[in-house]
């Protein structure tokens, strides 16, 4: 049987010393309540950008091609994708799909009220999955009846409040050229994404309307919207499709298009690492305070051990045994309390968030068995070498003097 473990054991399991019990306890709790923090912040933060990015991206895409002109309205310029550039696009192993789009800016007068918009144009090759998930009420626009389609719109809920409208409703639509052009729409669907630049911005109809209204060929279309396979490798498949582009196009990724929106998600990472930072201390403060008290409390048992020839190291080894016990039962707790919580709030939404502000009705949880199981290691490896420095203490202790020490 190891000595020093043994050793330890009796101390963790048979200690009798009323203060350094309560000393115990309270360092077990402080690194149960940083573990569970440290898990709770990672969780959400990972869910919060999660989120946040697929509700940009769901809407918009990863990659936005265009034709590159000095244009820099809303609508865009038309072109023809070429038959070369088509091709790339579809064995291109990076994209999941790609679908074409237009957009055009436009006037809606409803109730007594006029509120401006972007009306993009899509067409039947358009992903629904997104948007399916955020309807509210009514359906999509049906393109399997090209003349009902191109009378169909889905709007978002901030629109359809700001204009009091609801699904079925009637309106008139006034697109912006030389002369407003009035066009009459009915409601499908109203959705709700939670982002209000996004909201605010746009409606979705038939792209024929703006072929139509711009006096378009029918194979002219305003853009490409691409939606890539694997979003952490954005930067990378945004620049290679850009290569791969003739001279009249240009590309340009989600992030460059909301620039507020990912700075702003680049700068959680930053109160990650300084939260993380500070429970980290936090647990490494308690288990030295800990050390030190039982160190203390047992200097009489360090005389005995080294009177009887045990070494320093050997009598370290006992303390830093009990202490990676305690931190032990500290990350089980820990656990249990950090993704207990993360799973109670993951089944109920119970924690809300104010959805103008974070674009979100609730706080995301987003679990990874890499981060939790790092969390853990890290922990007990910081601890653990921060207690070296303490237990170097028990080297100044006189065999003599402890064993007279009361």
């Amino acid at each position: 049987m190891n000595f020093e473990y043994f050793i330890a054991g009796r101390i963790a399991i048979k200690s009798e010393r009323t203060f350094s019990k309560l000393i115990v306890r309270i360092a077990i709790a402080g690194v149960m309540l940083s573990l569970a923090v440290m898990i709770l912040t990672i969780a959400i933060i990972k869910g919060f950008k999660t989120e946040i990015q697929d509700k940009a991206r769901g809407y918009l895409g990863d990659v936005q091609i265009t034709r590159y002109d000095l244009n820099n309205s809303f609508e865009h310029s038309p072109f023809v994708l070429d038959a070369d550039t088509k091709k790339q696009l579809q064995h291109n192993q990076n994209i999941e799909y790609y679908y074409p789009f237009a957009t055009k800016p436009a006037i809606l007068s409803a109730n007594n009220e006029i509120e401006g918009i972007n009306f993009k144009g899509i067409d039947k090759t358009y992903k629904w999955d997104y948007i399916k998930q955020h309807i509210i009420s009514g359906t999509i626009i049906d393109f399997r009846d090209s003349v009902a389609a191109m009378q169909e719109l889905l709007i978002s809920q901030y629109t359809a409040n700001r204009l009091k409208l609801k699904t079925g409703d009637d309106f008139i639509m006034y697109f912006v050229q030389n002369q407003l052009r009035p066009r009459k729409f009915k409601i499908v669907g109203i959705y709700d994404i939670g982002v209000e630049d996004i909201d605010k911005g746009f409606v979705l109809g038939n792209i024929n309307i703006i072929k139509r209204l711009n006096d378009w060929k029918p194979d002219q279309i305003g853009g490409i919207e691409i939606r890539t396979k694997n979003f952490n490798r954005l930067k990378v498949v945004a620049d290679g499709i850009y290569e791969q582009l003739p001279r009249n196009l240009r590309s340009y990724s989600i992030e460059e298009n909301f620039p507020n929106i990912f700075t702003w998600l680049g700068l959680l990472d930053v109160n990650t690492r300084v939260i993380l930072i500070l429970m980290l201390i936090v647990g490494v403060i308690n288990m030295v305070t800990a050390l030190l008290i039982m160190i203390l409390e047992r200097t009489n048992m360090i005389g005995m051990l080294k009177s009887f020839g045990a070494s320093n190291w050997s009598i370290m080894k006992i303390f830093l045994f009990n202490a990676a016990y305690l931190i032990g039962i500290g990350l089980l707790l820990g656990n249990i309390l950090g993704i207990g919580l993360g799973l109670f709030q993951q089944s109920t939404h119970i924690f809300k968030l104010n959805q103008t502000s974070y674009f979100l009705a609730y706080a995301p949880i987003e679990f990874h068995v890499t981060d939790i199981i790092g969390l853990n290691l890290i922990t007990v490896i910081v601890c653990l070498l921060v207690l070296i420095i303490p237990s170097f203490l028990i080297s100044k202790v006189s065999p003599l003097k402890a064993i007279r020490f009361k």
